[in-house]
Order: C-alpha cells, then structure tokens, then sequence
C-alpha cells in the first residue's frame, strides 16, 4: 500500500476537500480514531439537488419495521436505481480515496441509503456496519461507511454517535448494542431513557454538506431527535471486492438503469471484477452484458 503523502501526490483533486490538512494527516486521524469529519465540502446546490431527489421517497413517508430501522425514521434504499443523480454522492473522489486504500480498488458499494429521522425518534442501538462479516475482533475493517450530512447534524437532531477508537476493540460487552430481537421489535422498552449511554461517546455534530468517513468496525449509532424538525443524512457503505455486499446490487440498480450510471458507478455495483476473475458472468467480465 502507498504511504498517504505519496497518495495526494497522485490525486491532487483530493486537496480541496481536506480543509487545509495533509492526506496523511486525515488518514492518520481516520486510523486512530475510526473516523473523520469533512466539513461542508459538498456546495449548496448540490446538497438541494440530492435532497429534491430524496423529497418523493420522504414524502410517501414509509417508517421503519424495527427498533433497529427506527420506526420514527424513513429509510430509503436501493437509491441509484431510484434516480441516477445519487451517483455523485458513491463516486465522490475524497469517499473512495479511503475505501479504496481501505478495501483495495475492487472495492463494491455494499449499501446506499438515505435516512430521515423524525422528532422524537429514540437513539439506535449500537452496532458495526461490518458485523455481518461474522469475523473475531480485533481484525481490520471489512467496510467503510459514509455519512452525508443533508441536513445538519446537531446536539440535539440525532447526529450520529460514534466511540472513538473502538474499531480497535477485542470482543466487546457495550449496554445498547444491537441483538438479534432489535429487528423483529417495535418496542425499544426504554420510555425515553438512554440505557446504551457511553462516556466516550461523541456526537458527530457537522453543517449540512459535510462528510463522515468511518470504518466498518466502528462502534456507532443514530442518536434521538429531541429537535422539533427531521434531519436527512445518506449514507453509502463499501465493502471488499470478494465480501457480499448487504444490499444486493444488481437487482437494486437493474441493467437499464445500470446503463445510465457512470462507468465508475456500474463498477461499484458489480459491474467490475475482482482479480483474478471473481465476478465473471457466462465467463467473461460482466461489464459487456451493458454492452450488448
């Protein structure tokens, strides 16, 4: 792997998002603390054009099943088969410099959605986007997950949570963490009180625009809406190359809709192979079935 300086060195369209830091110096933070915050890198305008994008799905207003979704949040998946211009957001070059330095470049987009929290929305169990990986701690990350703020992330809107550092944790025994019941119940049984409270917990407080990079196996959470207004966050997740994405792509984003995607886009969602041949479709690469 190249060491971060020589990185930048080689995409130097990477420097205006870094705030007036060094790639490596984001990368270190990313390393130690399991995550790193861009603020306000994305413009105004685009930030709307996601959100009017959004605004149809968000206004059908379909809650979450389970304590785990939110059942006082929309959740909206399967988003580039739902309208291409969420390409801009899985393609970003500052998002995929880390989740292809993190996964290798044959990394795939495991998940993309939006999610909308309403007020009075309870804080989310805790939980590893890369848990499903089943593999013993510690270990390297199997994933990396992104947070576009929307929507600003406050104290009290329901920003995300995170515990820094704890993507390097052994096994772990964390009050709040998600369990299997946590999706297949309404009920969080804590009539407003907070029993996964952490003392290192931090709130992933960012203007709307902004970007979170974290590893898979960081410890994180939605936080509760105390606010009186819905805050709107995507997230994209990544996943190796040879690792089953959680949301299964090909069938998210059909070959029609595939098609329009651009080329990078058709690679993160299967379009691609992992080397030697992982991925192949009737013994060749699956990008010519576009093509035909």
């Amino acid at each position: 792997m190249k060491n971060a300086t020589s990185y930048i060195n080689e995409h130097p369209e990477l420097e205006p998002y870094l705030g007036g830091r060094s790639f490596a110096q984001c990368w270190e933070e990313y390393e130690t603390q399991g995550y790193v915050i861009f603020p306000g890198i994305m413009a105004t305008d685009q930030v709307d054009q996601q959100r009017a994008a959004l605004n149809p799905f968000i206004e059908a207003d379909i809650r979450g099943r389970n304590v785990f979704e939110g059942v006082e949040s929309n959740r909206i998946y399967a988003m580039l088969g739902k309208d291409p211009v969420f390409a801009d957001l899985i393609t970003h070059p500052l998002q995929l410099a880390f989740a292809e330095r993190e996964l290798g470049k044959s990394c795939l987009l495991s998940a993309c959605l939006a999610i909308n929290l309403h007020p009075g929305e309870t804080v989310q169990p805790w939980h590893m986007d890369d848990d499903h990986c089943r593999q013993p701690l510690p270990r390297k990350a199997l994933g990396v997950s992104t947070f576009w703020a929307i929507d600003a992330m406050t104290d009290d809107n329901g920003a995300t949570e995170v515990i820094p550092g704890s993507h390097k944790w052994s096994a772990a025994n964390l009050n709040g963490a998600n369990s299997l019941s946590d999706f297949f119940t309404t009920d969080d049984g804590n009539a407003g009180e907070d029993p996964g409270a952490h003392p290192d917990a931090v709130k992933a407080i960012m203007p709307s625009g902004s970007l979170m990079i974290a590893k898979g196996n960081l410890w994180h959470r939605g936080g509760a809406n105390r606010s009186p207004a819905a805050r709107l966050i995507v997230t994209p997740q990544y996943c190796p190359g040879w690792m089953r994405p959680l949301e299964t792509m090909l069938l998210a984003v059909p070959p029609e809709k595939a098609v329009q995607l651009p080329k990078r886009a058709q690679e993160l969602v299967g379009y691609s192979i992992h080397e030697p041949f992982m991925g192949y479709v009737d013994g060749v690469h699956p990008n010519r079935s576009l093509a035909s």
